[in-house]
């Protein structure tokens, strides 16, 4: 067993560069060896249970499975977090809609609502960037939570989760100085162009909405933060930039005020920010 013949093995799912960085970062993180040892074919020294531990991570990977899951670790915002089967994997763009919220929020005290918290990365990273700030994580799903918890007990954030129904949530006038959401905005249409690790992997719930409402999540939070917002709060979405004029629009229909978009890190129109007037 050698570092090429590993991650060649992948090559049917991953190109050749992502399938070195993939298994390079299973043996740098899990078994602690350098790039060094690695190029130095350092597998061939493993002891006999090093090597069944690799074996059955292979394996993992080999099924598509995302190498975060695999290791129970994703990193957001130069911190670790933990992620597990059922729980949305951080997205690095998603990065720059914390770092917007929170750049918009340092000079004040803020309550926070983060709807659809999944791992937790944003409310977390929120809570840790505003110093101050009270924040709140909600999700429909149980596992979100206990995931969210887990890494805001490791990193040393203060937030509340609430498990709640993003589609169904009950105004509360005048509440919240923000709230943000990177809902599910994926159509079923698309999923044939994306990766097996994420289609055979990553709950559907999570991504998915039904191609003729690709506005679901969008327009249950819009109308909900409209009265919960507090006059002059700010609502942001990470968005399907496909569908990102259409939010526009619909927020604008909506009443609220002083709309931006802000790309992602690729140069796609992603991130809205909207004003309760």
């Amino acid at each position: 067993m050698t570092y090429r013949a590993l991650w060649e093995s992948l090559l049917p799912l991953y190109d050749a560069g992502e399938a070195r960085a993939i298994v390079r970062m299973v043996l740098e993180e899990r078994f602690g060896m350098s790039m060094a040892e690695i190029l130095c074919d350092g597998i061939a020294v493993m002891g006999d249970e090093s090597r069944t531990e690799l074996d059955r991570l292979m394996t993992r990977l080999r099924d598509a499975e995302p190498v975060q899951y695999v290791l129970g670790e994703a990193q957001f915002m130069g911190r670790p977090f933990h992620v597990e089967p059922g729980v949305l994997i951080p997205r690095p763009e998603t990065e720059t809609l914390c770092r917007w919220v929170a750049d918009d929020c340092r000079t004040s005290l803020a309550t926070i609502l983060d709807i659809g918290c999944g791992s937790g990365c944003i409310a977390v990273t929120l809570a840790l960037e505003i110093g101050g700030s009270a924040v709140t994580a909600c999700d429909l799903s149980a596992k979100a939570l206990a995931v969210t918890q887990v890494n805001a007990t490791s990193l040393g954030a203060d937030l509340t989760t609430v498990h709640q129904d993003a589609l169904h949530m009950s105004p509360e006038p005048d509440h919240w100085d923000v709230i943000v959401s990177n809902p599910p905005y994926i159509c079923r249409r698309e999923q044939s162009a994306m990766h097996a690790n994420v289609t055979r992997h990553e709950p559907a719930e999570a991504l998915y909405v039904p191609d003729e409402a690709p506005l679901l999540f969008y327009d249950a939070i819009a109308t909900y933060a409209s009265v919960s917002l507090k006059r002059g709060g700010r609502l942001y979405f990470e968005c399907n930039p496909l569908y990102l004029n259409e939010v526009m629009k619909m927020l604008e229909g909506r009443g609220y005020d002083g709309l931006q978009t802000l790309d992602d890190p690729f140069g796609k129109k992603r991130f809205i920010q909207a004003i309760r007037p």
